[in-house]
């Protein structure tokens, strides 16, 4: 589990699988209202305040982002409470208001710490990756997009396994790239970068 610290009422918390199988929750269960998913929040609510100083009394909206490579991404945004509210005084359970919004995405968005291991990781996978993606610079990362595209699961695995052993699995969404990144490749990243870099 990873804390990052969006703004004064807003941060990010990246749950792994192993986060969710560690606590026996499956995917599924994120938006579902059982007592598992409710412990899996206060973890990360006291983690969030362990580390970043984040904490929560009052209304939060949560926004869980399903990344099929990398894990959840949950973005938790505080709400304005009634300064006259003293904690002390509130029952446990109306600690957390909690909205709840999910998205899934079926991209692969993997980043790389030099631009040779994105070449590299780019001819390792040019086999398994037909057409599509896109490559972006975004704060000194270079990162691939990939979308998938009904890819059948043993191909995705292996994907996944040989872009795992040249970079990270990354939290960063593609709309955050497309506004903020710099684009490298616009189309067809993997056949082009293995084109022009032998």
């Amino acid at each position: 589990m990873r804390v990052e610290r969006l703004s004064q009422d807003k941060i990010r918390i990246f749950l792994t699988f192993d986060d969710l199988l560690e606590r026996g929750i499956e995917k599924d269960d994120m938006w579902r209202d059982i007592p598992k998913v409710h412990d899996l929040f206060n973890d990360m609510m006291d983690q969030a305040h362990e580390e970043v100083g984040f904490t929560v009394n009052g209304p939060v909206a949560v926004e869980v982002y399903s990344l099929p490579a990398q894990g959840m991404v949950v973005i938790v945004t505080r709400g304005r409470t009634d300064a006259s509210n003293n904690s002390e005084d509130m029952d446990f359970d109306d600690i957390y208001e909690m909205q709840v919004t999910l998205e899934e995405s079926d991209d692969m968005i993997f980043f790389f710490r030099e631009f040779e291991f994105l070449i590299q990781a780019a001819h390792s996978v040019e086999n398994l990756v037909e057409d599509g993606g896109k490559a972006y610079l975004y704060q000194g990362r270079y990162y691939l997009v990939l979308e998938n595209d009904e890819m059948e699961q043993e191909k995705y695995d292996r994907l996944i396994a040989i872009l795992s052993e040249y970079g990270e699995a990354s939290t960063t969404t593609k709309h955050v790239l497309a506004e903020y990144g710099k684009v490298i490749v616009e189309q067809d990243a993997v056949e082009t970068l293995c084109r022009y870099f032998k």
